[in-house]
């Protein structure tokens, strides 16, 4: 690929620039990141007094469970974890998402053996600060901000650091150790960027759907493209008939474990006379797995059963990317976030001491781009695009674009 001089300079002035300001939130983001990974180690021998138990005889029944629950816990339960091994406890839930707790019962003598509140774990407070910066939805808006610039980076990076003659082994893979120090570590940021430049943009489409803007209008996209989940999926419209005697919790749980569903199989309860019992599997290693099921309360029988091929294509493809954000598709996955979580330390560290050696005093470094130089259509094109796909990009490009005219008005004055 043949370069422009001028467009390389230019692209690189962007691209310092945004690296600049963008660096210090790309370092919470990947030293949180790489905290999370290591949840699991963290949380298990924490919580282990809590959800596991000591086998002692025959359990009591899972309805006398449901009524300690209900008993017990903050908040009503509205689902219980069906036990895969018999010294487990028996985890009933309440809420969703950040504002789930667990209550855990000794299923052998009906203590409580303790409660979960995921807003009070450590690694719930490291996942709010590497999602939203502990800011609430306003730092939810800074990230997606950072995230939007970080592809923008990705591009101009790799578009810099593409030979313009030809291709060398030593500082286009392998950073220069003969040369001075800003080489060597100007060497380390680009090649360490091109090596994780793919993972990075596949983390960054798993992570964008968590967004508030973006990931708004994705949900938007997929209800008008009829590419989500099913609108009976959660079965808020289904309907149990109304019979003396519902199933008893215990009956419920046999008929659910017969169905050998792999994964981590929830039990939702029924919402009212009328509610149905839901059955789901989360299985991230296998998504294809995945089902979701409604019986009537009261007979046992499904009124409806949704298979992983019943999900449109595009929640598919963002809970692929969402899994494999977070390194739930098995040991290889896991590694591969850690390694481009580590390589992004080390890119962003390196960025920071070449600049510093790169730097004059009483001056910014910006590289200088010819007064002549024009923006191709290209160009424009596809940040038209990017503007587009990531409104908050946009936004913070025409007001970029607002300064840099109204700062060269201003220059012109000075100089007439």
């Amino acid at each position: 690929m043949k370069k422009k001089s001028t467009l390389h300079i230019w692209l690189w002035k962007w691209h310092f620039v945004a690296g600049l300001i963008s660096l210090p939130f790309v370092l919470i983001l990947s030293i949180t990141g790489t905290i999370y990974l290591f949840k699991s180690d963290y949380e298990t021998p924490r919580q282990k007094h809590i959800k596991e138990v000591v086998v002692q005889g025959s359990p009591i029944s899972l309805q006398e469970q449901w009524e300690i629950a209900n008993t017990n816990a903050i908040k009503k339960p509205n689902s219980i974890i069906i036990r895969s091994s018999p010294n487990q406890a028996t985890q009933f839930v309440s809420g969703k998402f950040g504002g789930k707790s667990s209550l855990f019962i000794n299923p052998y003598n009906g203590e409580v053996s303790g409660e979960i509140i995921d807003k009070k774990t450590d690694m719930y407070t490291v996942r709010k600060l590497h999602g939203e910066l502990l800011m609430g939805t306003f730092g939810t808006k800074i990230i997606e901000l950072v995230a939007s610039w970080m592809i923008v980076l990705i591009i101009t990076g790799l578009y810099i650091w593409w030979p313009s003659s030809t291709w060398k082994i030593r500082g286009y893979f392998i950073p220069r150790t003969n040369h001075d120090r800003r080489t060597f570590y100007r060497d380390l940021h680009a090649i360490s960027g091109f090596w994780i430049s793919i993972l990075l943009l596949m983390i960054l489409a798993g992570g964008f759907p968590w967004t508030d803007v973006f990931g708004e209008n994705f949900k938007k996209l997929q209800k008008v493209t009829n590419t989500g989940y099913p609108s009976t999926w959660q079965g808020n419209q289904l309907q149990s008939s109304i019979n003396e005697n519902p199933l008893t919790l215990d009956q419920m749980v046999e008929q659910v474990k017969m169905l050998q569903l792999p994964g981590q199989v929830t039990l939702s309860f029924p919402k009212g006379p009328k509610g149905v019992y839901s059955v789901s599997n989360l299985n991230p290693s296998d998504l294809s797995s995945q089902q979701k099921i409604h019986f009537d309360q009261y007979s046992g029988k499904t009124i409806l059963h949704h298979t992983w091929k019943d999900v449109g294509i595009l929640m598919r493809g963002r809970m692929w990317f969402m899994a494999f954000h977070q390194g739930q598709f098995g040991i290889w996955n896991w590694g591969l976030m850690l390694f481009t979580a580590i390589t992004l330390n080390i890119m962003s560290l390196s960025a920071i001491l070449s600049y510093a050696y790169r730097k004059r005093k009483k001056s910014w470094g910006v590289p200088k781009v010819p007064a002549t130089f024009k923006v191709g259509y290209g160009i424009m094109v596809l940040l038209a695009i990017l503007a587009i796909v990531f409104p908050l990009f946009g936004i913070s490009l025409l007001l970029i674009i607002g300064i840099e005219y109204f700062r060269k008005g201003s220059y012109i004055k000075r100089l007439s």
